[in-house]
């Protein structure tokens, strides 16, 4: 099973997809984490398509030989679509107070390129089992409801 943990920067996509994985006992495979991999390795991506090989390729092969997999990046409707056609899928969106979500991408400071802007960023339009996580201030809903949405088994 694929679980999609989407969302604009600054939403807590990271620290949730990793949460969930320790709990469901399943790998997260990070675009942000492999994009860092990448520019810590020297590697020219200034279009990021190395980067986005990479991920697909990853989160493709796993899912492929029956890893569950969490995968987490700021998925936007588009260069995705590979991804959503891999078997049972699930997304988690996780949204934030702009206000908030902004002083995160400060705060945190740490991921190369330009980061998108909440009001800018645009939801994967797929019809998909989804459930939407608001991380203005923990989780709402909390973590237990998040985990059994998370761990069902969906259709697809």
């Amino acid at each position: 099973m694929l679980i999609i943990v989407s969302g604009a920067p600054g939403t807590g996509k990271s620290t949730l997809a990793h949460r969930l994985a320790r709990s469901l006992g399943c790998p997260v495979i990070s675009r942000d984490e492999i994009r860092e991999g990448i520019v810590h390795a020297g590697t020219p991506d200034p279009s990021f398509r190395h980067t986005y090989r990479t991920f697909v390729d990853t989160v493709s092969s796993l899912v492929t030989a029956g890893v569950t997999v969490i995968a987490e990046a700021a998925f936007q409707d588009g260069p995705w679509q590979p991804l959503l056609s891999l078997g049972p899928t699930l997304v988690i969106r996780c949204v934030a107070e702009p206000s908030v979500a902004a002083n995160r991408v400060v705060v945190r400071a740490a991921h190369p390129g330009a980061p998108l802007g909440v009001r800018e960023w645009v939801p994967i339009a797929a019809s998909l089992p989804t459930l939407i996580v608001d991380t203005t201030s923990g989780y709402s809903p909390d973590f237990p409801e998040v985990l059994a949405f998370a761990g069902q088994t969906p259709l697809g």
